[in-house]
């Protein structure tokens, strides 16, 4: 008999997510592996049954002290995994919304030492306990709204210094959150105005100075780079990334997102982990990164967030055959924490299914930051990391913008905590 400290039952759909090949790729983005009358049993923080109510009531009993819970004919999704966010920061960019309206560009806005150089004066100038705080507090709204898992970029710092700095605080949230918290290295999410006309110079800084340190204390899984024009050259790029690569960091980019600027192929010629935005893709890059086998990570509201016109390319991705994942983007450019309002837009601008929608935003997104052992199915062993929706079926959840979870579950205890995880 089976022992569990948590059972939830009456689960109408439960979207374990758990069958079919890691990623998810064309037709298999389609099937959610599905369970209907459903519970789930949780011990110590892991899955110990997943199945049927009729049989969790013959294999599983619940300890003294545990908790039953009933799920009233709701649906269950794991844990949401957010592949892309600049969590980390300082201020906001509220003001720049009558620029935008204006019709200024993100590249034009950032040309005139405002945008992104804005946050950088902010967050080189907040101590240490101020980052956390407000870092801490986006990524317990962002909790609460399902998201279990999530990558948190370094890159406003603009410094090796400073980036080192921000990514040493990375472990601190996730003990202060209890979430899954994956860091990247953005040292290269523009150049420094110190630098200007010196991008060469900056990645040598970089390269020397901030990547043996990230390396030698374990600060980083991936290293990011913006590669477009005004940013970061193919050519740049490449030598950072291929520095990374020999330190041992994985390997990520964001491509493509305001001119087809040779990111993507580079994504598909280096083996990227993902290549990021791609909006402005080919088809021949889309062929690329699917014979390379990079996800693309697409960011479906960040061109509503700037004024674009253009859509997330979600559609034509998963037609060529590109495993797919979802993120939010969040960052004081596109402030979104809510990944069921990602969920939406995934469907209604993006263009993909709501079944394809779900598997971007959980078993696609932890193979894009390198988790798929720990996070984006409900299976009987791993972290019990799920959201409980009040909709008859899971495919309801990108249908209605915005639905908020009635319940999250991180290793099986409900979250937010009524106590902070950590002090």
């Amino acid at each position: 008999m089976t022992r569990a400290d948590l059972i939830v039952t009456d689960i109408a759909d439960l979207a374990t997510m758990a069958s079919g090949p890691v990623p998810r790729v064309g037709a298999a983005m389609r099937e959610l592996g599905r369970l209907s009358r459903a519970a789930v049993a949780v011990d110590q923080g892991r899955f110990v049954f997943v199945g049927s109510e009729a049989r969790c009531r013959k294999e599983v009993r619940l300890r003294t002290d545990g908790v039953r819970w009933s799920a009233g004919g709701g649906s269950v999704v794991p844990g949401f995994v957010d592949p892309h966010t600049h969590a980390l920061f300082a201020g906001d960019r509220s003001a720049e919304l009558d620029l935008k309206i204006a019709g200024a560009s993100y590249v034009e806005i950032a040309g005139r030492g405002g945008g992104l150089f804005q946050t950088v004066r902010a967050t080189r100038g907040a101590s240490a306990v101020e980052l956390l705080r407000a870092a801490e507090a986006r990524l317990v709204r962002m909790g609460a709204l399902g998201t279990t898992t999530c990558e948190v970029k370094s890159g406003y710092a603009l410094t090796p210094a400073g980036e080192v700095r921000l990514l040493g605080l990375v472990k601190g949230l996730a003990r202060r959150t209890g979430l899954r918290l994956v860091p990247t290295f953005l040292g290269a999410h523009a150049v420094p105005l110190e630098f200007t006309d010196r991008a060469d110079d900056y990645i040598d800084a970089l390269i020397r100075q901030a990547l043996p340190t990230i390396a030698r204390r374990r600060l980083a899984e991936f290293c990011d780079v913006f590669c477009e024009p005004g940013f970061f050259s193919v050519a740049q790029s490449e030598r950072l990334l291929r520095a990374a690569q020999a330190v041992g960091l994985g390997l990520k980019i964001h491509a493509d997102e305001f001119v087809r600027s040779g990111g993507a192929a580079l994504a598909a010629r280096l083996g990227c982990r993902s290549a990021d935005h791609l909006l402005e893709s080919s088809p021949n890059d889309r062929e690329l990164l699917a014979k390379a086998g990079v996800t693309a990570v697409l960011l479906p509201l960040t061109p509503l967030a700037s004024f674009a016109s253009r859509s997330s390319p979600g559609r034509a991705m998963v037609d060529a055959g590109v495993p797919v994942a979802v993120g939010t983007d969040l960052s004081p450019n596109s402030w979104v924490e809510s990944m069921p309002l990602v969920l939406a837009h995934s469907v209604y601008s993006a263009r993909l299914t709501p079944a394809e929608a779900l598997t971007a935003a959980t078993v696609n997104a932890a193979h894009a930051i390198g988790v798929s052992a720990e996070a984006g199915q409900v299976a009987v062993g791993r972290p019990a990391d799920f959201a409980v929706f009040d909709v008859p079926s899971a495919e309801r959840i990108p249908y209605q913008f915005g639905l908020a979870p009635v319940r999250v579950y991180r290793r099986g205890i409900r979250f937010p905590p009524a106590e902070p995880v950590a002090t």
